[in-house]
């Protein structure tokens, strides 16, 4: 059977989010590294300095809050 990829990424196996789901902290590492780069794409914002040009910056507060709900998701699925 082939390996499920989305994107060209090997999607994490089911027993990983099971692992997750009962409190494995290394299987809910290994699923927030999976999703990181797209947490960091939604946590990009635009910041102006004074001089008015703009800045890409990893807003770290927003980056925090997206990964808790994903953990929260995991931990509370029926």
């Amino acid at each position: 059977m082939s390996k499920s990829q989305h994107k060209g990424k090997e999607l994490p196996p089911l027993s990983v989010i099971h692992a997750a789901r009962a409190g494995d902290a290394e299987a809910m590492d290994r699923i927030l590294r999976y999703y990181e780069g797209y947490i960091n794409k939604l946590s990009t914002r635009k910041f102006r300095d004074e001089f008015g040009r703009s800045y890409d910056c990893l807003d770290e507060y927003m980056k925090r809050r997206l990964e808790i709900k994903l953990i929260h998701s995991i931990v509370t699925m029926s």
